[in-house]
């Protein structure tokens, strides 16, 4: 008998259990928007090195490229969509305005947008619209302009959450072609390499905007900041116009400097440090080149060195299983994409003529969107250049990056949105 009742009271306290982690599933899944593996919520992807963590896609595709999705006509600008969830975020300008627009994943309709007026314009003519990528973090949306205004948004409803006007505030130097690098958040902390001399990174709270610091570094670049844990210790690698910078992420201190930047004035820093274990990659044109790095607690020691490697002028290299594959050499004066050996800059390959690109590396394949428009389906082979597909789809110049979310892939230039279906 007592044993009865126990197997009824464990029964309905399984039951009872398994009742209440469901009612508080749906009240957090109904007021939280949660980031899944599938999610491309940031510039260059989950761990911001164009990595995609996703597998079963296409290897190949028909003719007129892989299947269409939908396509939306869209301003002007060179910032990435990014995706949580089922929401895409499209940062781009129309008219006279900045415009923050969330589309539906699956069919490109509007859900909200939100605008601000903006007087940019570019001293070079490389176009008006915003060049960073957001970050989607938790229930927030974070934008930069090419103007300074950096902004928090509800990610459900694309109020306003709060604003910094970054070169009223903080004299935030418009330098060449605007504010280009892209926030990271980490922690509480949204990070932010734009500030003014002498106080380069600053770091707002993320759901008040508050400042909380600002580290004394070099000016900005164009490069996005980047968040790894190195044998047991946090670091936050910016590369600025000086070089490259680790930040102690909970204090704000410099933990090493490693100069690192152009040997002319006229130039820009764009590529975004790539941690690969204990070491990191930077790159830059202008006769700089690229080195490799090996991560100490509080200094770094060089591997090797080369500008005749890989120089990379606006795109970040990918790493595949030893091997970086980018594209080298200045944009205007015709890049070429390239594979060379991360341990020791040895050149494997060279494709000429190929010119500057924005890629993802999905499994073993390289999704690679050309400055002139074309969609391309590569091998990371290290042996040879392997082109297993190759589309035309957008008017040049394209030189936003590429976003892989739920088997779609989403490439965007001055006026379109493609989505495709890269699921088999």
């Amino acid at each position: 008998m007592r044993e009865a009742k126990r197997l009824r009271y464990s029964s309905f306290l399984v039951r009872y259990s398994i009742f209440a982690f469901s009612c508080c599933w749906l009240f957090y899944s109904s007021h939280f928007q949660t980031l899944s593996a599938a999610d491309w919520p940031q510039f260059l992807g989950p761990d911001r090195n164009g990595v995609s963590r996703e597998t079963g896609l296409l290897t190949s595709w028909p003719e007129k490229g892989p299947p269409l999705l939908w396509e939306k006509s869209i301003g002007e600008g060179y910032s990435g969509p990014v995706v949580a969830g089922d929401k895409v975020i499209l940062f781009h300008r129309l008219g006279n305005e900045d415009v923050v627009e969330c589309l539906d994943a699956g069919t490109g309709r509007e859900l909200w947008k939100f605008a601000y007026p903006t007087e940019y314009v570019d001293d070079f003519g490389k176009g008006n619209g915003p060049r960073s990528t957001p970050f989607v973090g938790g229930e927030r949306v974070y934008t930069l302009g090419a103007q300074g205004e950096l902004h928090a948004l509800d990610l459900r409803t694309g109020k306003k959450v709060w604003h910094h006007d970054l070169a009223q505030e903080y004299s935030a130097a418009k330098n060449f072609f605007g504010i280009g690098t892209s926030p990271l958040l980490e922690g509480d902390l949204l990070l932010v390499n734009a500030g003014p001399p002498g106080g380069g990174v600053l770091a707002f709270h993320k759901e008040t905007g508050k400042e909380v610091r600002r580290a004394k570094c070099e000016p900005a670049s164009y490069s996005s900041p980047v968040a790894a844990t190195i044998n047991g210790t946090r670091h936050v690698f910016f590369f600025t116009m000086s070089g490259l910078v680790s930040l102690n992420p909970k204090t704000g201190d410099i933990r090493f400097r490693k100069p690192w930047r152009a040997r002319i004035r006229a130039s820009v820093t764009a590529a975004t440090p790539l941690v690969i274990k204990d070491q990191v990659f930077i790159s830059a044109s202008y006769g700089t080149g690229a080195v490799l790095l090996r991560v100490h607690d509080n200094d770094v020691e060089e591997i090797w060195k080369s500008d005749a490697a890989m120089s990379n002028h606006y795109n970040t290299c990918i790493h595949k299983a030893g091997f970086l594959y980018g594209c080298d050499g200045r944009q205007e004066e015709g890049a070429r994409l390239r594979c060379i050996e991360l341990a020791t800059g040895k050149v494997r390959w060279t494709k000429e003529g190929f010119g500057c690109a924005n890629m993802i590396l999905a499994e073993n394949h390289l999704l690679t969107l050309s400055e002139h428009g074309d969609l391309l389906l590569l091998e990371a082979n290290p042996d040879e250049y392997k082109e297993l597909a190759r589309v035309h789809v957008l008017d040049k110049p394209c030189r936003a990056p590429l976003a892989l979310a739920d088997g779609r892939l989403y490439a965007r230039n001055d006026n379109k949105l493609i989505c495709w279906n890269l699921k088999k």
